[in-house]
This record gives C-alpha cells, sequence and structure tokens, in this order.
C-alpha cells in the first residue's frame, strides 16, 4: 500500500457532487487510411482490457482507515478490477460535429468516479465526421496531475506512423517501454533522490523555507512589490460564484507560433503570452456582461515541480499567484504587469527544493481547507481563475497509425472559481480546453472568440503582421466552408476587409460633395426627389400595416387549453 500525501489526499476530502475533483479531456485521432472504424476502436478497446499487470494509477483503488477521510488515506491493489466498466465505447449522434463532442465531453465530466473502484475512466467515441474518433479520458486529481497525464498518453502512442504496438498502453510493460525512450529514471532511483534531498542540511531547508515566507507575508503587508499570495485582494464577479456538478466544455486550437511571437515581442516568455491573450478574453468577457470590476483579476499558474523522466503517480505540482492585469486597457502596459508578477512569483520559489516547495504550498492551501468546507469559497475565493500552461509533445504522434489531431484539456472547477482555462502544447498548435459551470456561465463558447480578439490586440500592438497569414486562413476556410471541421481551430478575425470599405466609403460621400458644390441646383432636386421617394415609400408601408392589421384581426385567436379538451 502507499500512503497518500496531504495534497492529494486535500482532492478528495473537499470533493462533492458539486465540485467532482477529477482531470482529463479528450485526445483527436483521424482513422489510418483504409482502416473501417468500429473494427479498429474496437481492436484499440480489446488491446487495453488484455493486461495482467497496470501501471499506477490503473490498477489501484482507495483504501479508507479507520478514522475516514480525516485519518490516512492508502492506495491499494484493486484484485477484482473489471476493465470492461472503465474502458468503454460510446458513438455520437448524428451529424457528429463538435458540437455533439463537446457536450458529450461536458456530461461525462461533470459525474463522479466510483470511489469503490480506481478512480480513472477511458471513453473510445465514434461517430465523428472526417473519419476521426476522439478518446476522452478522466482521472482524479489525488491519483494524477496534468504532467503525469501527458506522460501517460505520450507512453500510450508512438512518433511512428507504421509502429503498431501490441502490449497494453495502461501496462507496466508500456510505462517501461517509454521511460527507456526518454532515458528516464527507475521509480526506485526517483523515490532515493526525494529521501536524499529531504535529508539535506536542515539550516540550508528552514532559511530558504524562511526566506519564503518572509516574501509571502510581505506581500499580504503590501510590501512585496508585484508579488501576488492567495486571498489577497481578488475581486468579486461572475466567474467567482457558487457551482453546481453540471459543466460546460468547449475547446480551440491557436498556432503555437502566433502566440510566442507575441511573447518574444515583449522580451516575456511563451507562458507570459498565454496569460495575457487569458487576461485579455477575461476582461472582456467581463465587459460584455457590464461586471468588470476595479481590482485586476488574479489567476493561479500551476507549475510542475516534477524532473524529467518523473512517472511518479503522485501530484507535483507548484502553483504561482499572477495578477492578470485586467484593469488595464493598455494590452502591451497588461502583458508587461503579468510578467512583473511572474516572475516575482517565480522568485519565490527559487532557492526552494522540490521538498521545500511541497511543504511552502500545503502551508500556503491551509486557509482553503478551512474556507472550502464551510461553504465560504465565494465570499473569499484565493484567485479568480485558474490558468494552467501543460507541455506536450512536440512533435506529431500516432496510436497504430491513427494520427493525433490534438490533446484537449478538461480540468476543475471549484466552488468559487467557476472557470478552468487549461491548454496543452503539442507539435506546432496550442490546445485550449476550457471547462465552466454551465449554471453560472451558460454562454462560455463565447470565451473562445474572447481569445481569438485578444491574441489579435496583442499582434496590432507590438506591431506584428500576421494579417496576410489570417486572410489565407480564412481564404481557404471560405472555399470549404460546407466541410466538416477537422480540428476545433479559431476563427481568424479580418480588418483590413472593414477598412477597405470605409475608404471607399469615403470617397464617394468625398465625390458627391464636389458635385454638390459644383451645381447647387442639383442639391435641391436631389432633395426634393428624395422627400417624394420617401413618402410614397411611406404610404405604401402604411397600407400593407393596414392590410396586415385587418388580416390579423379576422385571425381567430388560439384557445388556451383545458384538462377537458386536452
Amino acid at each position: 500500500m502507499k500512503r497518500l500525501s496531504l495534497i492529494d489526499s486535500a482532492f478528495l476530502m473537499l470533493e462533492s457532487r458539486e465540485t467532482p475533483m477529477h482531470v482529463g479531456g479528450f485526445n483527436l485521432f483521424t482513422l489510418p487510411e483504409g482502416a473501417d472504424e468500429q473494427e479498429f476502436l474496437h481492436g484499440l478497446a480489446d488491446g487495453m482490457r488484455t493486461s495482467d499487470k497496470l501501471q499506477s494509477p490503473f490498477g489501484d483503488k482507495l483504501k479508507v482507515g479507520r478514522l475516514g477521510m480525516l485519518g490516512p488515506l492508502y492506495w491499494e491493489e484493486d484484485t477484482s478490477l473489471d476493465l470492461e466498466y472503465h474502458i468503454r465505447h460510446s458513438a455520437l449522434p448524428k451529424p457528429g460535429r463538435f458540437r455533439e463532442l463537446f457536450a458529450l465531453v461536458s456530461r461525462l465530466h461533470g459525474t463522479l468516479l466510483d470511489r469503490n473502484r480506481p478512480l480513472w475512466e477511458l471513453h473510445l467515441i465514434e461517430g465523428l465526421q472526417n473519419r476521426q474518433f476522439a478518446v476522452y479520458s478522466k482521472f482524479h486529481h489525488a491519483a494524477i496531475d496534468g504532467v503525469r497525464s501527458i506522460h501517460l498518453t505520450q507512453s500510450m502512442y508512438s512518433n511512428d506512423p507504421n509502429e503498431r504496438i501490441h502490449d497494453s498502453p495502461l501496462s507496466i510493460t508500456a510505462r517501461e517501454r517509454y521511460l527507456a525512450a526518454i532515458g528516464g529514471q527507475p521509480p526506485s532511483e526517483q523515490e532515493l533522490r526525494n529521501v536524499a534531498e529531504a535529508l539535506k542540511s536542515t539550516f540550508d531547508s528552514s532559511a530558504h523555507l524562511l526566506g519564503a515566507l518572509r516574501k509571502y507575508m510581505g506581500a499580504w503587508t503590501g510590501s512585496g512589490g508585484p508579488l501576488v499570495v492567495p486571498w489577497q485582494n481578488v475581486p468579486q464577479s461572475t466567474i467567482n460564484t457558487k457551482v453546481d456538478g453540471a459543466r460546460r466544455f468547449v475547446a480551440q486550437s491557436w498556432p503555437f507560433a502566433r502566440i510566442r511571437a507575441v511573447g518574444k515581442a515583449l522580451d516575456g516568455t511563451f507562458n507570459d503570452a498565454v496569460l495575457a491573450m487569458s487576461a485579455g478574453a477575461l476582461r472582456r468577457f467581463l465587459l460584455n456582461h457590464g461586471e468588470l470590476p476595479r481590482e485586476s483579476l488574479k489567476a493561479m499558474v500551476p507549475v510542475s515541480l516534477r524532473r524529467p523522466g518523473d512517472m511518479d503517480s503522485s501530484n507535483a505540482v507548484g502553483a504561482i499567484s499572477a495578477d492578470l492585469a485586467t484593469n488595464i486597457a493598455d494590452p502591451v502596459k497588461r502583458l508587461q504587469a503579468i510578467k512583473a508578477s511572474m516572475e516575482a512569483g517565480k522568485a519565490m520559489f527559487k532557492d526552494l527544493s522540490t521538498t521545500e516547495a511541497s511543504v511552502f504550498l500545503q502551508l500556503m492551501q491551509l486557509p482553503g481547507l478551512v474556507l472550502m468546507p464551510l461553504g465560504l469559497g465565494t465570499r473569499f475565493p484565493p484567485y479568480s481563475t485558474v490558468i494552467s500552461n501543460v507541455p506536450g509533445p512536440r512533435q506529431p504522434m500516432y496510436w497504430n497509425g491513427a494520427k493525433l489531431e490534438g490533446i484537449y484539456p478538461a480540468s476543475i472547477v471549484t466552488e468559487g472559481i467557476a472557470m478552468n482555462i487549461t491548454l496543452v502544447t503539442y507539435d506546432q498548435q496550442v490546445d485550449f480546453g476550457i471547462m465552466a459551470c454551465r449554471r453560472s456561465l451558460p454562454q462560455v463558447q463565447r470565451f473562445i472568440d474572447y481569445l481569438e480578439d485578444s491574441l489579435v490586440e496583442l499582434e496590432d500592438a507590438v506591431g506584428i503582421s500576421s494579417q496576410p497569414a489570417r486572410k489565407a486562413t480564412a481564404g481557404a476556410k471560405a472555399r470549404s466552408k460546407h466541410a466538416a471541421k477537422s480540428k476545433p481551430t479559431a476563427k481568424p478575425k479580418l480588418k483590413a476587409k472593414a477598412k477597405t470599405k470605409a475608404k471607399a466609403k469615403t470617397k464617394v460621400k468625398a465625390k458627391v460633395k464636389a458635385k454638390v458644390k459644383a451645381n447647387p441646383k442639383a442639391k435641391t432636386k436631389t432633395k426634393t426627389k428624395t422627400k417624394v421617394k420617401a413618402k410614397a415609400k411611406t404610404g405604401t408601408k402604411t397600407r400593407a400595416a393596414v392590410t396586415r392589421s385587418s388580416k390579423a384581426k379576422a385571425r381567430p385567436k388560439a384557445r388556451p387549453k383545458t384538462a377537458s379538451s386536452r
């Protein structure tokens, strides 16, 4: 048996019907050429179900001690594992668009995992257009974090379209093959390194922790500069509200190069640009609801504490609080404020080891363990939202010949934080997954448009000339507007046409004015002619309205149904 850490246990203790604590998402594939959809998917399902020794967390279930959820929790092997239950096969209703896929993912993500079984599910989804299929997965956050889930994804796939993997991707064999491919360390060495790290000089560890805590308290007292900490000056907004168990999920892809170029132009990172893009979208979203607070929104930005090759199933995630500068209208100044905030957050963790950072984060989360069970999450939210960037494979991947088109993450919505923004960088693209509470934010699909608007605003502000690329994309879409999309890709915004029309209109007006100046009589004639036409039109309109009105009176009114008439 393996004991859960405090952070892992917290995900189980804080879970309720309204706030499921699982993470996941869907991977989008295109079938190999000539493959039959049902036969291919049945083959994948059968391959996953035929495995004797499963890697963690697939074969482990939760064991609760005598003190229940208040005592220590453990993972133990499930000796009666039913893979038919965990690996399911679903079909979308026609016409099999992304709309239907998002609706299915929303429903699946809103249901709790069965705690009497290993805390995971995989759904093979057929019926998509363009010979595509999807694989939706969900894992309890107590068993896995975002980076570990990407490791699992990569261990299932290959960068060779001709390779056929015969052993189950859930097996220990698949895990060992993947570790060998990436040069990872065996778990035993990883554990030994963690133990050695924990036994470092007590004085050094204490000094580093005290230094981080001093910075943390300084931010609370207002002397921390751009450093942001949880629960400090987090404004109330429509995003920070009560949630129920129903979810709404939307997803979209953007070219990696577009977002990276914005960060580079302002000496920032790719992550700074992602945060600025998201901040601009949140600002537009709240402005359109008439609810933009005067104070800036704050975001939790998870950062991985894993080292390369670490395949341990427990959570190894840190968190930086970022100021999203949503109270700043200028997109460049907004990005610069976000950059300063992120640099201050990173500096706080700079000298901490993995173990020290873990201890520090547990101390930071203590207020949440008190506020959440008391139902005070909406009154005192630690952040406005969560924005997480998970690095994925940087080359095209295949699953027994089926090409992986995108990795769209679906994460957690909690009390007081009704929207979660998570993205995965895959190949040459960035795949966003937006998860929201269905009741609190029913129109979250508009947020996708706001993300594109925000990116265009940033590009224009820094002088990036990407207009030709946007035009080319739009042209390609126009030529195939009746064809189904093969990937949920952001629709580019075109501004050039609007400007051209405006110029043309100005030229026409100027021409008319010039003619009028040259011939004043023509102006009088034109006015008279216009008045006559308007009068004639008004008369016609009035007669038509009278006719419609008389017809409406002649039509008998519908009677309300009574119990007897039914």
